[in-house]
């Protein structure tokens, strides 16, 4: 049974998907119809131990949709950061940059927070904006003149003007489409868990850049971290695999005592890590979002909050789209969310591809030479007010949301 033609239709409902759909009904009213379909919908998150960094510009969205209040109260500030270079076995860290955490006077430049706190938040806020939550799947999607219509897996099927692939890295949407990717895997592998010490963090990150890749403690709520710690993929694998006390001993190893004693107090689990690039962001009445368009490297932790940024823009371009009474799923309207956002993924992508390749070997030339740039860079305050900017999102042309206007 296909159900009433809608405005957009969503597929995926995780930060991208449900911060899209709020936006648009908040922006546009009740006249604009806007469905999230995901067999996750109506779950239960709460053994989700997962955190993610929310930068500035992202956090200044959630508070004009009106979410962050629900969840401030569990998101970690982070006040600064320390950059360390060394090899495994050395007994001193020298740092070679550090940032204070601040974008304006009293505003961090990201958060940390469980992805469990704020995929609920969204999902009520959704709910309440009245999005329509449907606990299923997109399993094909076929086109019939000005609109979409997406067979759903219970059987029922949702027409659309416009369908948007939220649906992560491996999306069927894009598959379905025949949008190509262009990238490559790394024979690297990110290990994730939560620790816990001894010792208040006081709200510091740290990236520990060792020969294997970057190691990440980012502060959460509580004497606890989140850890994104890259090995190897193979070594990965043999590290996660290791018995607890095993597993212990390598990561005090990386982590160190500066906070005390340390202990896993969460599931250990490894994600393979890669590079692409979605061909074209769009293709008849379909726009992609978030990692179904792009994947990168996790070393500028930016992955999150670049998805943050194509639902900033698709939903400007869609309001200002509806409110001239046009199309949303058009051409027009769907080339320029593709000329916003394409070339600064790309850009973004190729920068991290670049410094994980400096900063992920053995090499003591390139050590020498990134030290010195490191070093340099700490001792420029405008450049390094640059970085925090950049980092937070704010430079560029940032959409209307990430600014903390409404639509």
């Amino acid at each position: 049974m296909t159900r009433e033609t809608i405005d957009v239709l969503i597929a995926g409902g995780g930060f991208a998907g449900l911060t899209l759909a709020v936006a648009l009904r908040q922006a546009l009213g009740p006249s604009f119809a806007v469905t999230v379909a995901d067999p996750a919908l109506g779950k239960s998150h709460a053994d989700d131990e997962r955190a993610s960094a929310i930068v500035a510009a992202a956090r200044r969205l959630f508070e004009t949709i009106g979410v962050w209040d629900a969840v401030s109260a569990q998101a970690q500030p982070i006040l600064d950061m320390v950059v360390t270079d060394s090899r495994l076995d050395d007994a001193m860290r020298p740092v070679f940059l550090t940032f204070a955490g601040e974008v304006e006077e009293g505003e961090p430049f990201a958060h940390m927070i469980e992805n469990r706190h704020l995929v609920a938040a969204l999902a009520a806020k959704a709910k309440a904006e009245g999005v329509t939550l449907l606990s299923s799947s997109v399993v094909e999607v076929r086109h019939d003149g000005e609109r979409v219509v997406a067979a759903l897996k219970d059987g029922s099927a949702v027409a659309a003007r416009l369908l948007v692939a939220a649906d992560g890295a491996r999306s069927q949407i894009r598959e379905r489409a025949g949008i190509a990717t262009h990238g490559w895997t790394y024979d690297q592998s990110a290990i994730v868990t939560t620790v816990g010490h001894e010792r208040d963090h006081r709200g510091r990150a740290e990236e520990h850049f060792l020969p294997a890749g970057p190691f990440a403690i980012l502060p959460l709520q509580g004497n606890r971290s989140s850890i994104v710690w890259t090995e190897a993929t193979e070594e990965a694998k043999r590290i996660v695999a290791l018995p607890d006390d095993a597993f212990h001993d390598e990561l005090e190893k990386r982590f160190k005592l500066h906070l005390g004693e340390i202990k896993t107090v969460g599931a250990r689990r490894v994600h393979p890590l890669g590079f692409f690039v979605a061909r074209s962001f769009i293709a008849e009445r379909i726009a992609l979002i978030g990692d179904a368009a792009h994947l990168i490297h996790p070393i500028a932790g930016q992955g999150l909050n670049m998805g943050l940024k194509d639902v900033a823009a698709l939903a400007e371009v869609i309001v200002d789209a509806a409110r001239l009474g046009l199309d949303p799923g058009s051409p027009t309207v769907l080339e320029r969310y593709q000329r916003w956002r394409r070339f600064d993924t790309v850009t973004m992508g190729i920068a991290t591809d670049g410094l994980n390749r400096l900063f992920s070997n053995r090499s003591d030339v390139l050590r020498l030479v990134r030290d010195v740039g490191l070093g340099l860079v700490d001792r420029v305050p405008n450049l390094k007010r640059l970085f925090i900017r950049e980092a937070a999102g704010l430079v560029g042309e940032v959409p209307k949301l990430l600014r903390g206007e409404v639509l």
